[in-house]
């Protein structure tokens, strides 16, 4: 039996993953236990968090009604948290994956569960130096999450496309716009979730999951829009890790409002589109390669259109429910990534004029200070 807990209608909230980079080199350091002591008792200990790899904090909101509830609060923590990197010689920065970092050269938090998953993941496990943006949204019934998750992954093509940051790998140019997505699904029970037509399939498969001792608790399915029973909402996980606030309320926006908008439709009585899976499996990977230049699936028919083209004239459907939401501000930043340019495309620019990575990775750091592209 799999409960899910008593959440509110469209409540938010957003887990943002950020690398430590030594201040000079610009190279990833494995100094976050250092982070974490410094801040031990402050206001910010139980909102700054650490990660598999020592590299990496992750800065995590409260639970909010609005989006720039959730910024707001995002950028509070890192205000707080400048003193303590400044004072440690790190800056911080977020992209699906670092311009030239080696991932041998990281370190595993020392903690059993990381332990035992590169112990069963071995040389992928081992890869996973990625990073990432992962937004709550509540669901006010379980009846209603399978329906809503299961129309939310044709959505999917949409946030790879504009989050896509990790074009990078090794100092080598991969030619995708996401490495990320194409590196994470390599490990169990990670990529696009299955379609359940009821929770008690999705009961059915965490027992037998359970049960053949793919996994040992609930968090360790790590699919890309996944149930969380235990805060009572679903969990986007497509987006590379964002380097700015902007990118950061524009995603969150955007899913907010589509999980919303599908909540209010299934309380009028309406049957959510689908797709099927194999739809979803090419537009992932349409969108991990291709990035905003991506055409993708986008019905049931099996129409196809350019992904900026797509989301313009969602954002268009979805302005009466940013207006409910009051978040129609951060709705329209959506659009924004077609002059910004997705993180891969603005990192891409940058290599174009330096020659140089350690550039890409300033660019990153600048940005994030900034909170705009």
């Amino acid at each position: 039996m799999v409960d899910f807990a008593d959440s509110a209608r469209s409540t938010l909230g957003a887990e943002w993953e950020l690398a430590l980079v030594d201040r000079e080199s610009l190279d990833l350091v494995p100094r976050a236990g250092e982070v974490l002591d410094a801040i031990a008792g402050s206001s910010i200990a139980g909102h700054v968090v650490g990660e598999m790899l020592t590299n990496t904090v992750e800065v995590v909101s409260g639970v909010h009604t609005q989006v720039r509830g959730v910024v707001d609060d995002l950028e509070s923590i890192i205000r707080e948290l400048r003193p303590v990197t400044d004072d440690l010689g790190l800056e911080l920065m977020s992209a699906g994956t670092h311009p030239f970092a080696l991932w041998h050269d990281q370190e595993v938090t020392d903690k059993e569960r990381y332990a035992e998953l590169i112990n069963r993941t071995q040389w992928w496990g081992r890869h996973m130096l990625i990073y990432g943006v992962h937004t709550h949204v509540g669901i006010d019934s379980r009846a209603k999450v399978l329906p809503i998750l299961n129309a939310l992954l044709a959505y999917v093509p949409h946030l790879q496309a504009v989050s896509a940051s990790s074009p990078f790998w090794e100092a080598t140019d991969t030619h995708y716009a996401s490495n990320r997505a194409m590196m994470f699904q390599q490990l169990p029970t990670a990529g696009l979730p299955y379609q359940f037509q009821d929770w008690a399939g999705y009961e059915k498969y965490v027992q037998d999951m359970l049960h053949t001792g793919v996994i040992d608790q609930l968090n360790e399915i790590r699919w890309d829009i996944r149930p969380a029973p235990g805060w009572g909402t679903i969990e986007v996980r497509v987006c590379d890790g964002l380097a700015t606030t902007a990118e950061l309320a524009a995603v969150t926006a955007f899913v907010q409002c589509l999980v919303d908008d599908f909540s209010e439709r299934l309380d009028r009585g309406e049957t959510l589109p689908t797709m099927p899976d194999w739809f979803h499996v090419e537009n992932k990977w349409r969108a991990a390669r291709y990035g905003m230049d991506a055409i993708i699936i986008e019905n049931a028919a099996a129409d196809e259109r350019l992904v900026t083209e797509v989301i313009a004239d969602e954002v268009v459907r979805l302005r009466p429910v940013a207006a409910r939401l009051e978040c129609e501000e951060e709705l329209e930043l959506m659009t924004s990534f077609a002059a910004w340019g997705a993180g891969y495309q603005r990192q891409r620019e940058r290599l174009a004029r330096t020659g140089d990575l350690k550039d890409v990775a300033g660019l990153l750091v600048e940005e994030f200070r900034a909170g705009r592209p």
